[in-house]
């Protein structure tokens, strides 16, 4: 993606504007938007952030991040099983 330079006027108590058009691509048009704010090596960088609906909350409690982290370990370390097909997969479950 190409980079774009944009210059913005910080109001009275460092209130900025971001123009419509870049609100409206990274969907900040939305009531509720977020932005995080990074201050790193003399520069202060504006990301997006998505908060997270609320019907996929559920994975992203730490139980869930925890069995994530253990299938991806799993996964990693070659310790899975694949099925050719549904009864060879409902046969592993019979262990």
């Amino acid at each position: 993606m190409k980079e774009e330079h944009t210059f913005v006027t910080v109001q009275s108590r460092g209130v900025i504007s971001i123009p419509c058009a870049i609100r409206r691509h990274y969907g900040l048009d939305k009531p509720g938007a977020q932005v995080e704010l990074i201050e790193r090596a003399g520069e202060i960088v504006l990301r997006p952030h998505v908060a997270v609906p609320v019907d996929q909350a559920w994975f992203w409690t730490e139980r869930w991040q925890k069995m994530e982290r253990e299938a991806d370990a799993a996964i990693a370390a070659r310790d899975i099983v694949i099925t050719e097909d549904i009864e060879d997969f409902l046969a592993e479950l019979d262990l």
